[in-house]
């Protein structure tokens, strides 16, 4: 007679454990093999970035249109049927500020035109590259040869600088430019243990800005490393030149104009996560009595800035679509202008409602801390902001 035999266990690749699930419950290692289809790696990873699956519909709706309701439900343990906070948080802040970035106007005809710009060149404008005069310095072998490229420089920026058809703006910048290039000129003499060259005089011609002549393009502080305190000369340089051009006009406004809007939109996102745990932390403050951890209010921070960012990004889209169908289908645009104005102030509503249910004390009260809260999150906004315009002038 046969006998009946148990059909073998599948046991965990990592550590022999047999396994009872997707999950070995030893190791934690998933069943699924990494080695598959590259179609299975996309959905891979569009699920680590935003769980594209029935939590989507699940969690936008209720973060949109019920405010508070998802950090209450994560207050409760009820985690799994919603993306988590953090996650949502994120891709929400890259794609709003994508689409903010998007909708500003940065435009085609910019592009165009740079590519179609006559080139740096022809206008006396190549002294003022650095990268150009740091790979010349890199190449020379002995001091003589740096001192003669330095010379040679120094002697076309001054014949540029007497030039009096030389448009104004490419006059303005090249004051930054020859304090870089006796900058690079330096270093290299300094690796070659040679003797450095003496500060530069001033071009000639330099007197349109003199509002501008003691803005400091050297930054040199003792207890500092050499090299933070040569990337903040050269941002300190890259700062004066931008706000010249900016200030005065011209044809290179639009190209320095470009270049801080790119900068600032590209510091943002690292800046609102720094203010995340202090706005977590004024939130504690004002809810001390409240005896919530302080990672409970660091959930409803993330949740009320996903719907934020969440909001922005719809906002900046429907200004696209009505931007163009104004010259096209007038009543269109005016439909779109009326559900902006509409999400906007569901905004402020939103969040006082939030704020409300998630901390339940009474309407007068709450009002009254939202609008502290609001304030002072507000001027912490414009400061990040302002550094952020600082940091993107450097560019």
């Amino acid at each position: 007679m046969n006998e009946l035999k148990p059909s073998p266990a599948l046991l965990c690749a990592n550590c022999a454990t047999e396994l009872q699930g997707e999950y070995c419950f030893h190791c934690g290692q998933s069943v699924k093999s990494v080695l598959r289809p590259v179609s299975h790696m996309m959905e891979d990873v569009g699920d680590l970035l935003f769980h594209l699956d029935e939590r989507v519909i699940h969690t936008l709706p209720a973060l949109y249109f019920r405010p508070g309701f998802l950090t209450l439900e994560y207050f409760a343990g009820r985690r799994v049927r919603y993306i988590a906070p953090f996650r949502l948080m994120f891709v929400f802040c890259l794609l709003a500020f994508f689409f903010s970035h998007m909708a500003m106007n940065v435009s085609k005809d910019v592009a165009v035109h740079e590519r179609n710009a006559p080139s740096a060149e022809s206008t006396g404008d190549s002294a003022t590259r650095p990268k150009d005069a740091a790979a010349a310095f890199a190449a020379a072998t002995t001091p003589e040869e740096v001192r003669s490229i330095y010379a040679a420089r120094s002697e076309e920026m001054r014949n540029a600088a007497d030039n009096e058809e030389l448009p104004t703006i490419a006059r303005m910048g090249m004051e930054a430019g020859q304090t870089m290039l006796w900058k690079s000129a330096n270093e290299r003499l300094i690796a070659m243990k040679a003797e450095a060259l003496p500060p530069p005089d001033a071009l000639p011609g330099n007197g349109h800005d003199s509002d501008m002549s003691t803005f400091p393009v050297t930054v040199h502080v003792s207890w500092l490393p050499d090299a933070v305190n040569e990337r903040l000369s050269e941002g300190m340089a890259h700062m004066k030149a931008n706000i010249i051009l900016v200030k005065n006009g011209g044809p290179k406004q639009k190209e320095a104009a470009r270049r801080i809007l790119d900068g600032v939109f590209g510091v943002l996102p690292q800046v609102m996560f720094v203010l995340l745990p202090i706005f977590a932390l004024i939130l504690k403050l004002f809810y001390v009595f409240r005896r919530r951890l302080y990672m409970e209010h660091f959930i409803a921070c993330l949740h009320s800035h996903a719907f934020m960012f969440l909001s922005l990004l719809l906002l900046s889209v429907l200004g696209m679509l009505a931007g163009w169908a104004k010259p096209h289908v007038a009543p269109l645009a005016s439909a779109l202008g009326l559900i902006q104005l509409v999400m906007f102030l569901w905004i402020p509503i939103y969040l006082l409602i939030m704020q409300k249910r998630i901390y339940r004390q009474g309407w007068p009260m709450t009002v009254i801390k939202f609008w502290l809260v609001g304030s002072i999150y507000f001027w912490l906004l414009m400061a990040a902001l302002c550094i952020a315009v600082v940091i993107s002038l450097a560019h």
